[in-house]
């Protein structure tokens, strides 16, 4: 199966199943030298995995990663780094109802038209427990981007449903289940996801990621743009149906005089274009924000229909999480990170000796 790869220096490459053994990862690139141990990793590992709170799925998972290869007394090496998750609660038996129906807004259907064949169970490879491959392998992003160029990566469930967060408080973001940064809403979270779960519905979501400390030349010219490459990466996670960066859609209605970011001496007047001009990174803080769709695994009745054409009635039974976009804010931080340690790379090897006169002008 082609396209389970990210990256061009520094490279991601996951595999396995929501129900099979084990869920890995081999990230390749990593410079060597870097300290990294398996706590490292766990921390955001923790911030993801199912089971945390009564408002996501209450699969059971240690989601405990082992370092299998390319690091050596604490140190990377320089080699591949082989990164394993062993699944411990898998209720496979909880999808048989649907081995021959497709579940409507699902990867099913398609699926089994590109292949032919498909994992029912738990979605298989289309489900979103792929993903902590993807926050493990982003760990290691993120330490090295913070300890050799102080990039810091953050991000926060910006709205859910009709409810958004109008304030950013970044030192609240980690004290609530909903990674939610304006601690006013946090009852209005619990009751809108207590009401959803009675109705046995979901709901999407909007998480914002904000990576601050980039300097400016990050990025390519054209067809590899830093913002390009980070639509792409966003996208790739399960459930995204849209990506802004910078203002995003909001630019619709601006004016040319509003939505430039005039440059002085003493640094950028705004932000609206996200901290991407060009497609190459300007060292402003680099904004990015994705929309999440309704999980699509829910407990009220739908049409649909079997691997014969025929039409149905289909109830997805199992455990599920209400929003997605609640575990998503990790998920995020990690593809940003995956994104920026590649085009430091890429930058680093091919204008490591650039000296341009022009100042960088304060952020």
């Amino acid at each position: 199966m082609s396209g389970n790869t990210i990256g061009k220096l520094f490279t991601v490459t996951t595999f396995g199943e929501s129900h099979g053994p084990a869920i890995g990862c081999v990230v390749d690139g990593c410079p060597p030298g870097l300290s990294i141990t398996s706590t490292d990793l766990q921390r955001d590992l923790d911030r993801r995995k199912p089971g945390t709170s009564r408002y996501t799925t209450q699969r059971k998972e240690d989601d405990e990663v082992e370092i299998l290869s390319g690091v050596f007394e604490g140190k990377t090496t320089g080699t591949s780094i082989g990164l394993l998750i062993r699944n411990k609660d898998q209720k496979s038996k909880d999808y048989s109802k649907i081995a021959n129906t497709f579940r409507p807004a699902h990867a099913d259907y398609t699926y089994q038209q590109k292949f032919g064949i498909r994992d029912y169970r738990g979605g298989g490879r289309s489900s979103a427990r792929e993903t902590a491959m993807r926050v493990a392998a982003g760990g290691i992003a993120k330490k090295y981007l913070q300890e050799v160029f102080g990039v810091s990566i953050q991000g926060y469930l910006a709205q859910l449903g009709p409810i958004k967060a109008e304030q950013v408080q970044w030192d609240t973001i980690e004290t609530n289940p909903f990674f939610c940064p304006d601690p006013s809403k946090i009852d209005a979270l619990e009751q809108y996801m207590q009401k959803l779960n009675k109705q046995g519905d979901s709901i999407g979501a909007r998480i914002n990621v904000v990576a601050r400390g980039l300097p400016p030349g990050w990025g390519e010219p054209v067809f590899d743009r830093l913002d390009a490459d980070i639509a792409h990466a966003m996208m790739g996670i399960n459930a995204v149906k849209g990506v802004e960066i910078g203002d995003g859609f909001a630019v619709v209605e601006q004016l040319g005089t509003e939505h430039r970011d005039e440059l002085t001496p003493a640094g950028f007047k705004s932000n609206h274009a996200g901290g991407v001009l060009g497609g190459i990174s300007s060292g402003q803080d680099l904004v990015v924000s994705m929309a999440l769709k309704p999980t699509s695994s829910i407990r009220i009745p739908g049409e649909s229909i079997d691997v014969e054409g025929q039409p149905t009635e289909l109830i997805t039974t199992g455990r599920h999480d209400p929003c997605v976009g609640i575990r998503a804010t990790p998920i995020a931080e990690a593809m940003l990170a995956i994104v920026l340690i590649d085009h430091a790379l890429r930058h680093r090897g091919q204008n490591a000796d650039v000296s341009s006169p022009t100042p960088v002008i304060t952020r």
